[in-house]
């Protein structure tokens, strides 16, 4: 029994590279017959861009979700609000507003 689910667990795991491969290949090869060039393959300076802005991101949600758990503190012990409540929207909102100052900045990255 634990044979299969292990077969199964990494035949997923193995189809699931097989479909990205051989799809990203087909893609290639049908842009490559209508002439595009070779060049929209490179990617180095998009991993780099990927890399700034997936730290920048996990970095503003950090910060937001430690904000989110202050200011949980701060309602829960002056205004008497259950904690509940108090931390689970605080945190919440504060991560989503990072998350949107994390877009801001990656569309200003992307024009410059």
């Amino acid at each position: 029994m634990e044979v299969a689910v292990l077969a199964i667990i990494f035949g997923s795991i193995f189809g699931v590279f097989y479909l990205y491969f051989s799809t990203r290949n087909k893609e290639r090869l049908a842009l490559i017959e209508k002439g595009a060039e070779a060049k929209i393959f490179a990617s180095g300076k998009n991993q780099s861009s990927f890399g700034k802005v997936f730290i920048l991101n996990i970095a503003l949600l950090s910060m937001g979700i430690g904000l989110g758990i202050l200011i949980g503190s701060i309602l829960n012990t002056t205004l008497g609000l259950e904690e509940e409540v108090a931390f689970p929207a605080s945190i919440f909102l504060t991560a989503g507003a990072a998350l949107f100052v994390g877009f801001n900045m990656t569309k200003k990255m992307d024009n410059e």
